[in-house]
């Protein structure tokens, strides 16, 4: 097939053809000739194949329209009538990835899956669903996904007519999955600061506007609005495509062009004809232009929050957006100047006493990317000095010159995580979204944010050159276009919110109170409605066949000649090196966990014997890739024992193998734990990332929570990393002057007895001569004799907690453990798990309570959660989730459903992974005595479940109900109008419960 350039194929004209290295392909840029839609094609041998669609949406205004028209599009379109193809789409698919997503500027609809017929099923649902969406006829998509009033009676056990009741005996309530969404965002300080600052730098553009919309926002958004911005910008002409991988372009051009650009562009042209006959203007889609330089230095936003939470910040317009490699090279300054506490400019302000933590990164895909200097735990007039102390310290380092071996070390990570491309999700996601931070911008710029070789080339030529000291200047001391601002924690005598319900409500007419009450009527009985059999019939569908085989991994095996009981991965690493040592720390006593945690947490970061803590530093960053430390709690799939090891982990160019053995021997045997100092800087830091976990992610705490009700492993997780190491960690820096000392000489015990070869097991990935570099820097640390096992953990038991956090949702979890229960793991776990939590879990929690997530997790380990995710709703979730086992034993889809569930609960066991990833699930599951056998036999009770199996699962999760293991992060006032019984918890501030 011809695509060079100027060829022309199914309306589609390549604009530009080149190799790209840095996808081991070629890429080409397309232009459908009578749409003007543009297309990316990115072609190489992946098979994770990806397709996205996105369209420019800069918003007018803070109601985030577009992000409730992000959610709504997914709710049904002309060709797929049904309420949630994209829920339809994640019970049946392969697909590998599947979501949509909102930026300040755009909207991004991105798939991507293993098969291209899957693929092209995806597009097809995803291109209806943009182009063609059931908004326009079903109002109840807009109040269910943005935002509804409520009506309830004050006296809960009224069963009369509530919209009888006048405003002193009723309440006024909003709802919606987006408003309770960014209740739950905006109540983290950090998202509102960051907010407040890009408005702050750009105050007359979309980018002074909160793009995911404000709670105080978006219920003034209608309807109609609504409406008319799809209109606006979900055009043929303002779209944005990119395939990726190894696929049939022919196909997937001649599809996109037939089914869709061409028909859809004409549709278009006529509405807009019919709006200018009817005395209107073309639908045509917002701007962009780039904003003058402002200079706004003394923005304060109060907010509701726990003092604790005062935060502070400073940006900086780094270049326009057509400058990639100015704008990498303000990333890797960032990286140079603050990336540790190490790094001089974060030392500096460390120093001068500015705040407990000093956080920067460049804030890209933007217009106008902009640098970010943020400060939390913020200390006494930290926010007023902020902006001078930079200039200062950075002014400084600038007229000095910058160490080059600490901004060589940066530049080092920045290549390191470029050729690792390991971000989470398919490449060809990460690529799409990359593409349009210049695409977006100029339809001539498809690729510069793509190609990073003659970037890093023209720095690392910089270096010498004082390109980072004349950037630092230019960025922080005489720079025309910057902004401070200050979160300043300020409780307001009453609710905004509530005080404005409250005036609605006292305003409601008769005739406005029945409405509001027959509008609910009528969006219930919308969710709760069956869809059509003949509108389900329309999805497009895989069979098990489509599954194959189960994907062959790459070997690993026992090298029965290395020093230390050593798993020698086969798998491709692409020049990487990963290299992770298991250590056995059963030696260490339940008490004495919390320590191991800071161990952990510390090592790295502290200098040893032979360099110090900043030296460490340059090290680490300049010849490795990363370096981990953490606890692991090691689990079977039958036995309730807990076996706890300590993970170290390093990744490299395999040209520095030999600097993992080094660094990782002179760190675990060497480190220096007398420097107080820094020890506490770190914890301080630790702490204040812990609190804003619990109010930003509260389910996974929650969950984790639970298990420690349960299990002796969930015990241990707590104690080194939630609930219980964080009173511990409080407690500490509480009382740090007087327990420094003992603190010291503890860390030092507990590495002299865990960080020995005795029981150890090495996990590598790398060629050859990597593995040879390695064993050649002689990596063993010495101890032969495993140390006597003292780890006896107290017996769990049930606490039913509720945590008060500072955030305007909850977050909650009910859950208990399979082996308690003596029942084994089988294949029909994943399968009613994911129909529990994208059907009945899904419609009852999200759809009718508003929360933005929930599901059921069934692990292999044991742990069966129920959860939910920045949640409106306490009680009534709790409820739902007791129902949950009445509803899968009553579970009667037809047959074509529970093979889609089949088939997208196996492709999730057989998704690709990163050879990080692989390597790592590797030795788990040697760690774990998971055999391959037993990985196949799952497979195919995955592959071979049937209804009865299914069922039978319900007396399961009605035993592990009934257990009532529950805990909940949340908003004060949703757990003290609780009537669950729990035990309602001052987490975070100065009336903390610290046992």
């Amino acid at each position: 097939m011809d695509l060079s350039p100027h060829a022309q194929l199914h309306g589609f004209t390549v604009e530009e053809a080149h190799d790209l290295a840095e996808i081991e392909g070629r890429a080409y840029v397309m232009r459908h000739a009578e749409t003007g839609a543009r297309l990316l094609y990115l072609k190489n041998d992946d098979p994770n194949k990806a397709f996205a669609i996105g369209f420019r949406t800069p918003p007018g205004d803070d109601t985030g329209v577009f992000h409730i028209l992000e959610h709504s599009v997914l709710c049904g379109s002309d060709r797929f009538p049904v309420k949630e193809p994209f829920v339809d789409l994640l019970k049946s698919s392969m697909q590998t990835f599947l979501n949509a997503m909102t930026f300040p500027d755009k909207t991004l609809y991105p798939v991507a899956s293993t098969n291209e017929r899957d693929l092209l099923n995806l597009m097809d649902v995803y291109l209806d669903a943009v182009f063609h969406p059931r908004i326009f006829r079903t109002r109840a998509i807009f109040e269910q996904e943005g935002w509804h009033y409520e009506l309830r009676s004050r006296d809960a056990a009224f069963e009369g007519d509530v919209a009888a009741l006048d405003a002193e005996r009723s309440e006024l309530s909003y709802n919606g999955v987006v408003f309770n969404e960014m209740k739950g965002a905006l109540s983290d300080p950090s998202s509102v600061l960051y907010h407040e600052l890009q408005r702050a730098l750009f105050p007359d553009g979309p980018y002074a506007f909160e793009s995911g919309g404000t709670p105080r926002a978006i219920p003034t958004l209608t309807y109609e609005q609504y409406l008319e911005e799809h209109r606006r910008h979900y055009r043929v002409d303002n779209s944005y495509t990119i395939l990726y991988g190894n696929l049939d372009i022919d196909r997937a051009l001649a599809f996109l062009d037939e089914r869709y650009l061409t028909p859809v562009h004409a549709e278009q042209q006529a509405a807009d004809a019919r709006r200018v006959r009817e005395g209107g203007a073309p639908a045509v889609p917002r701007t962009l232009a780039p904003h003058a330089p402002v200079c706004s230095l003394d923005v304060v936003r109060p907010m509701d929050t726990a003092p604790e939470n005062e935060c502070a910040a400073a940006g900086y317009v780094v270049s326009p957006f057509s400058d990639p490699a100015r704008i990498l090279a303000a990333d890797i300054l960032l990286d140079a100047l603050f990336g540790s506490n190490e790094a001089p400019a974060k030392r500096a302000l460390l120093d001068a006493g500015l705040a407990d933590e000093v956080v920067a990164y460049t804030a890209d895909s933007l217009l106008q990317p902009f640098a970010v200097v943020e400060l939390r735990g913020l200390k006494q007039d930290g926010a007023e000095r902020l902006v001078g102390e930079v200039e200062r310290v950075i002014g400084q380092l600038a007229d000095e010159g910058i160490d080059p071996e600490v901004i060589e070390a940066s530049l080092a990570r920045a290549e390191f995580a470029l050729r690792e491309r390991n971000y989470g999700m398919p490449d060809g996601v990460v690529l799409s979204m990359m593409a349009l931070s210049g695409w977006l911008y100029d339809d001539a710029d498809a690729l510069s944010y793509l190609r990073y070789e003659d970037a890093l080339a023209h720095l690392h030529a910089g270096m010498t050159q004082g390109l980072f000291e004349r950037l630092a200047r230019e960025l922080f001391v005489q720079n025309p276009h910057r902004a401070r601002v200050h979160v300043r924690p300020e409780a307001p005598a009453e609710s905004a919110e509530a005080m404005e319900l409250a005036a609605r409500n006292a305003r409601l007419s008769a005739d406005e109170r029945r409405q509001i009450v027959r509008s609910e009527a009528e969006l219930r009985a919308l969710q709760e409605a069956e869809d059509d059999p003949e509108a389900r019939a329309s999805l497009p569908r895989l069979s098990v066949a489509d599954l194959g085989e189960a994907p062959v991994e790459p070997p690993y095996a026992l090298d029965e000649e290395a020093p230390l009981s050593t798993l020698r991965h086969q798998a491709s690493t692409h020049g990487i090196v990963y290299a992770t040592r298991y250590f056995d720390a059963g030696a260490v006593a339940f008490d004495d966990l919390p320590y191991l945690s800071v161990l952990c947490r510390v090592l790295g970061k502290l200098g040893t014997a032979h360099h110090s803590a900043a030296q460490i530093d340059v090290l680490l960053q300049g010849r490795l890739g990363s370096f981990a430390v953490r606890p692991l709690c090691v689990e079977g799939e039958h036995s309730l024992d807990a076996r706890l090891m300590v993970e170290v982990g390093a990744s490299s160019l395999e040209p520095n193998a030999a600097w993992i053995a080094r660094l990782t021997r002179e760190l675990l045997s060497e480190t220096d734990f007398s420097d107080l100092a820094r020890i506490r800087d770190l914890l301080q830091q630790q702490k204040i990332g812990f609190e804003q976990s619990f109010a930003a992610g509260g389910h996974s705490h929650a969950m984790e929570r639970v298990r420690a009700y349960a299990t002796p492993g969930g015990a241990i997780a707590d104690r080194m990393g939630n609930v219980g190491f964080y009173r511990f960690l409080t407690e500490l820096l509480d009382r740090f002057d007087e327990r420094g000392a003992q603190l010291s000489a503890r860390l030092q015990d507990i590495a002299r007895t865990v960080f020995t070869d005795a029981g150890t097991t090495l996990s590598f990935a790398g060629s050859d001569e990597a593995y040879r570099l390695f064993w050649q820097a002689d990596p063993l640390l010495g101890g032969c004799e495993p140390a006597a096992t003292r780890l006896a953990v107290p017996e769990p038991r049930v606490l039913r907690e509720a945590f008060i956090v500072p955030t305007d949702v909850s977050f909650t979890a009910l859950g208990w453990d399979r082996r308690l229960l003596g029942e084994e793991f089988q294949g029909s776990w994943p399968v009613a798990a994911r129909a529990l939590t994208f059907d009945y879990l899904w419609n009852e929690v999200r759809v009718k309570g508003g929360a933005y997530g929930v599901g059921l997790r069934a692990q292999r380990g044991g742990a069966l959660s129920f959860y939910s995710y920045r949640d409106p709703n306490l009680d009534a979730t709790l409820e739902r989730f007791a129902g949950a086992a009445a509803w899968i034993e009553r579970f009667s889809p037809e047959a074509r459903d529970l093979e889609g569930l089949v088939i997208s609960s196996t492709a999730g066991v057989d998704a690709p992974l990163k050879p990080r990833e692989l390597v790592k699930r590797q030795a788990l599951r040697y760690l774990t005595g998971v055999s391959p056998a037993r990985l196949a036999e799952v497979r195919q009770q995955m592959t071979d479940t049937t209804i009865e199996q299914v069922r039978a699962l319900g007396a399961t999760l009605r035993r592990a109900v009934e257990a009532q293991a529950v805990c909940t992060f949340g908003n004060r006032d949703i757990i003290e109008g609780s009537q669950a019984g729990l035990t309602a918890i001052e987490l975070i501030g100065e009336g903390a419960a610290r046992s």
